[in-house]
């Protein structure tokens, strides 16, 4: 998440993936190396996404290289691109699934064709790609990668991906997308031109409630985690989540106006964090 300058975790600041922390300083030192070999990865492949003015048919060419140079990884070829040569050792040295860093360039490649989505199951479709992988990633790093830790991991990156869809609706608006469910908006009868005119008037707040407290919802569910692993790990799985209910707490007292408030964490949020993730045990 986008917050002022303050003594933090680092955070990634890849598009809709802020949510998600990178080398954290209250993780174990031997984690930060991979965990930035995957947020480097991440960012230069949502870089070609989403900066720039090069046409969709420049960008997924680039892509494609991307994972072509994935796939050379695959078959023990020598990398040459210090991108890939980093990643190369850390997916060995780990044993990374191969399959989770594909499903990421399949979200990255849906953003340079898909700009709307028709509904919340479309939405969770891509988060299944563009989020949920970078949780079981970090749990294969974890070593605490079980089918019920999944489940939970799933379920927090998939509401922090939400999350920033809410968050960024004017930014995401600017790049002709919108991830807000279409039928969902028909049902409060909200059209783009009010998004495009950046209003909260008619049904926008209570359409906005709804998306709210599903994705409260959905962190909730996952929320166990952050008590299951332990140690730094836990701590640092408790802040991602009270820093998703603290972006949610925002847009709620906003009645959803992101248009001229865009909710960032600020220093007395995140000493309110790091308290309430030291209490949480």
């Amino acid at each position: 998440m986008t917050t002022a300058q303050t003594p933090r975790p680092t955070l990634v600041n890849v598009g809709h993936y802020e949510n998600f922390p990178v080398a954290s300083i209250f993780l174990p030192r031997r984690l930060r190396r991979p965990i930035q070999a995957i947020y480097v990865f991440a960012r230069a492949a949502d870089d070609i996404a989403d900066e720039g003015d090069a046409p969709a048919e420049s960008r997924l060419a680039e892509l494609a290289s991307f994972r072509e140079q994935l796939h050379g990884l695959e078959r023990a070829e020598p990398a040459t691109a210090p991108l890939f040569v980093e990643l190369g050792e850390n997916i060995r040295r780990h044993n990374l699934p191969y399959s989770l860093f594909h499903d990421l360039l399949d979200a990255f490649a849906q953003d340079c064709s898909k700009t709307r989505y028709a509904d919340f199951g479309e939405v969770m479709a891509y988060c299944r790609k563009s989020a949920n992988p970078i949780g079981r990633l970090l749990l294969k790093l974890y070593q605490a990668d079980t089918p019920r830790n999944q489940a939970y991991s799933d379920g927090i990156c998939s509401a922090l991906q939400i999350i920033n869809f809410l968050q960024d609706v004017a930014v995401d608006w600017q790049k002709n997308r919108i991830y807000l469910p279409q039928d969902e908006m028909a049902r409060f009868g909200i059209g783009e031109r009010q998004i495009a005119e950046g209003r909260t008037d008619g049904l926008w707040q209570a359409f906005m409630r709804e998306q709210i407290e599903r994705a409260r919802k959905l962190l909730a569910a996952g929320a166990p985690l952050g008590r299951i692993l332990k140690g730094r790990i836990g701590f640092e799985m408790r802040l991602i989540v009270l820093g998703g209910e603290r972006i949610l707490y925002k847009l709620q007292r906003s009645h959803g106006d992101m248009f001229h408030q865009r909710p960032t964490l600020n220093p007395s949020d995140w000493i309110y964090m790091l308290w309430r993730a030291l209490i949480k045990k």
